[in-house]
């Protein structure tokens, strides 16, 4: 009976992952036990290892295996460019697009009242210590265009003041959405249309 607690155990759990509810994780959970050799095993293995490893960029935010990640170590893209996102989800969604070719600041999300988030929640403080260090030139604010994306901008370009450019995706991307849920030309076409602020 131990056995079968594990797997509810396991169903509860996946449940409380993004897009997957109740049912969608018991058949997924189901399909993994059957697949167990091809599926069970090595995600479970793959899992420890990315527990073990898996950290968060001292500079900008992003997930990866080192303290300082790929993107803010390669100098190429030291040009003075910075896109500011809420999460990391939305960096990679830029970077699947392969349009932006600066660095990135990762939020960690949003300014919000009701949730008692405010700047030093989020990495507005290191966002200003980043643009008087790396020579930041411009400012892109690609937040979502949620109230809460939308005030957090507001608020960081009202910060930032004259001391640099800053600029927004264009509103190709639809009110309320999010950049995780866009197509790569959508994006591309919204970073290319960008404008000030």
């Amino acid at each position: 009976m131990s056995g079968a607690k594990d797997i509810h155990d396991l169903i509860d759990l996946m449940a409380k992952l993004p897009g997957l509810g109740p049912r969608s994780a018991r058949r997924t959970v189901l399909h993994m036990v059957r697949k167990k050799n091809y599926l069970l095993a090595p995600l479970a293995d793959l899992m420890q290892q990315v527990a073990a490893s898996a950290r968060e960029c001292l500079n900008c935010g992003n997930i990866g295996t080192t303290d300082i990640c790929d993107i803010c170590d390669s100098e190429k893209r030291a040009n003075g460019e910075i896109c500011v996102v809420e999460d990391v989800a939305d960096l990679w969604a830029m970077e699947r697009a392969g349009v932006f070719h600066g660095r990135y600041h990762v939020l960690g999300g949003t300014l919000s009242a009701l949730d008692a988030i405010g700047p030093d929640e989020l990495r507005i403080p290191k966002l200003r210590d980043r643009i008087a260090s790396e020579s930041i030139s411009e400012v892109i604010l690609a937040l979502n265009t949620t109230i809460d994306g939308q005030t957090t901008a507001h608020y960081i370009a009202d910060e930032l003041g004259s001391d640099v450019n800053i600029t927004t995706l264009a509103k190709g991307v639809p009110i309320g959405g999010e950049l995780d849920y866009l197509d790569d030309g959508t994006i591309s076409a919204a970073l290319r249309a960008r404008k000030a602020f």
